[in-house]
């Protein structure tokens, strides 16, 4: 199959893209360096050109609608018009945290539905390399603050990458679906990532500071609606797993700039996975 990956030099794109390589497929990475600009429609006919399926990995949350809702649009009345099946990358929780980004995160959801052709919309949760970032923000010193119950559910982005790959090479759907959501096989509180985080290098863990959750984001949150529901499949690696192949303190100072998202950077060419910080 010849599959085009919107994003595909980005962090979770390329791995789509390697993977289908890995299974015989032509798998066909483009981005605005390759002359698709989702922001205007420039070159997308040609980038489209003889493909069977399209995997949606591309945003940038810096631009607010641009993009992420209107650059997706534009991809999916294309790939509707062509009867393509499009494979959409988006967020566990979008339609119960109030943060803008996961509001535009829906509204991209809509605009497939409302396109009317065949698409398969897979929801994640966070990426260890962001659940780790998240929780070094939380933690100042020997102290982590924890909102209520807060915790994560960190998937392997790998484990997403292959998920993608199975749904883009697939039966393609009649029309516009929800494939399961996929999560990480541990819901870990913000306490212990913080502990597992410290001790990777070599300090204690720290004290956890309880702060009351207040307004309907903090509530959201402390409510645990940014881990995945009964019925998700869960698998990858463990984050404990992933962080001993880490540096230690690799991630420390670092903002993904997608707080509470799946995904890494927020550059065009990179995928939304999961919005800037609330």
């Amino acid at each position: 199959m010849r599959i085009v990956v919107t994003g595909g030099l980005g962090d979770l794109g390329s791995r789509v893209v390697r993977t289908l390589q890995g299974h015989g497929h032509d798998a066909v990475p483009v981005s605005r360096r390759s002359g698709v600009d989702l922001a205007t429609g420039r070159g997308l006919e040609a980038g489209l050109a003889g493909a069977d399926a399209v995997v949606h990995c591309a945003d940038d949350p810096r631009k607010g609608d641009l993009v992420t809702v209107d650059g997706t649009r534009r991809l999916a009345e294309f790939t509707a018009a062509a009867d393509l099946h499009l494979v959409h990358i988006s967020i566990v929780g979008i339609d119960a945290i109030a943060l803008k980004y996961y509001q535009r995160k829906l509204a991209a959801e809509r605009a497939i539905a409302e396109a009317g052709g065949p698409a398969t919309v897979l929801r994640a949760t966070q990426f260890h390399s962001l659940t780790a970032w998240l929780a070094r923000s939380l933690t100042r010193g020997p102290v982590t603050l924890a909102i209520g119950q807060l915790a994560f559910q960190p998937v392997d982005i790998d484990y997403v990458a292959t998920r993608l790959v199975q749904l883009a090479t697939g039966a393609s759907p009649a029309a516009y679906e929800r494939a399961t959501d996929v999560a990480g096989p541990e819901v870990l509180t913000i306490g212990e990532l913080a502990a597992m985080l410290r001790a990777h290098r070599g300090a204690t863990a720290p004290r956890v500071l309880r702060v009351p959750a207040v307004g309907g984001l903090m509530r959201a949150l402390a409510a645990r609606a940014n881990v995945a529901g009964p019925g998700a499949d869960l698998g990858g690696r463990r984050f404990v797993d992933w962080l001993a192949e880490q540096p230690p303190g690799a991630h420390r100072g670092v903002n993904d700039g997608w707080a509470l998202s799946a995904q890494p950077p927020p550059r065009h060419s990179r995928c939304p996975c999961h919005g800037p910080r609330p």
